[in-house]
């Protein structure tokens, strides 16, 4: 059991508290082992009828998992740590029960992880969420593949590229968050899903009366302003085709846009695009084993140890990629981190 996570029963709820809040509630390998038979217990508990995830501390929901730790080890962590986390985001998004994350304060990788694949989602007007990873030397795993591109038009893909934060309205607009509910409110509509009554509908249909009753308009999403130029400059295929139609767009927006791309590693961007087309047709099912793969094939390369360094160790913000322009970046390079593994069946 993880110290760092609290699982309890509230009369019909099962309760997980994510509670490492000096690390931003940052998911570790034995937090992910904690939760998982949790799950699976309250899952074949007749008295539990839905699922609650949140985390502890105020400022955070979960600020990602902890690729600071799997940077640093020498073993097997990569390996065991995303093969767990991807199952666990596996058990999430099939559960055969309402699963409700309050997702409250920055929710980032690992974060989404924990809260899209449930089946309720509700964001507080504290959120900030990202998928931060092409600034550390990875990509937007957790099943990144699959929702992304379900993101409005090429609004996955501009998030997924640039790290961009989004708020609440922002949430609710791209479809990660289901309702938007006040911070101050969240102990009461925990109250009230434990205090419903079980017996009037469906285990589905008492909690979208109990978050439709509490829930709230996030008002008008920042994002959605920038949609059309967004879908203009982000449908190629290429990393170079984008960074061209944002130079040809012209707007203060673009060149911003322009700029944070530059500082991101260019291996990262061109899987990561290669990783949304691929992916954006498949079943979730089908992206997991694809991400296992690039988890593992890019934890091993030297930018994903320099990217940790440089934003979560030394935090000079000034990371040395390798190679270090897209021109340098190799075709065969890219498709490798697709291969399948030496360890595959």
């Amino acid at each position: 059991m993880s110290h760092d996570v609290q699982l309890e029963t509230r009369g019909p709820i099962g309760l997980v508290t994510l509670d490492r809040p000096k690390a931003l509630n940052a998911l570790s390998l034995d937090m992910i082992r904690a939760i998982h038979p949790r799950l699976d217990a309250w899952a074949s508990t007749p008295e539990v009828k839905a699922v609650v995830i949140r985390g502890a501390g105020g400022k955070a929901f979960c600020a990602g998992g902890d690729v600071r730790a799997v940077a640093a080890s020498t073993g097997p962590l990569a390996q065991d740590y995303f093969r767990e986390e991807y199952g666990l985001n596996r058990r999430i998004h099939h559960y055969e029960k309402p699963y409700i994350a309050l997702v409250d304060g920055i929710s980032m990788g690992g974060g989404l992880g924990l809260s899209i694949h449930g089946s309720y989602r509700v964001v507080t007007e504290r959120l900030m969420f990202s998928m931060p990873e092409t600034a550390i030397g990875i990509f937007p795993d957790v099943g990144g593949g699959w929702f992304l591109p379900r993101f409005p038009g090429e609004v996955g893909t501009y998030l997924a590229l640039t790290g961009a934060r989004g708020n609440a309205a922002d949430a609710m607009w791209t479809g990660y968050g289901t309702h938007h509910v006040n911070h101050a409110r969240l102990d009461a509509l925990l109250e009230a899903l434990v205090a419903a009554d079980w017996n009037q509908g469906s285990p589905q249909e008492v909690v979208a009366r109990v978050l439709a009753s509490h829930a709230t308009d996030a008002g008008p999403a920042p994002l959605s302003a920038q949609r059309e130029a967004i879908d203009r400059c982000f449908a190629a295929d290429r990393v170079e085709d984008i960074l061209a139609a944002l130079a040809a767009e012209g707007s203060e927006w673009a060149e911003a846009t322009r700029v944070t791309l530059a500082r991101m590693c260019p291996t990262s961007l061109k899987v990561t695009l290669r990783q949304l087309r691929r992916c954006r047709a498949l079943p979730y099912d089908e992206v997991v084993p694809i991400e296992y793969r690039l988890s593992q094939h890019l934890t091993s390369r030297p930018d994903f140890r320099e990217g940790i360094r440089a934003v979560l160790v030394d935090k000079d913000q000034k990371p040395r990629w390798n190679p270090a322009t897209l021109a340098e970046v190799r075709e065969e390079d890219v498709e490798a981190c697709f291969a399948p593994l030496a360890d595959e069946a």
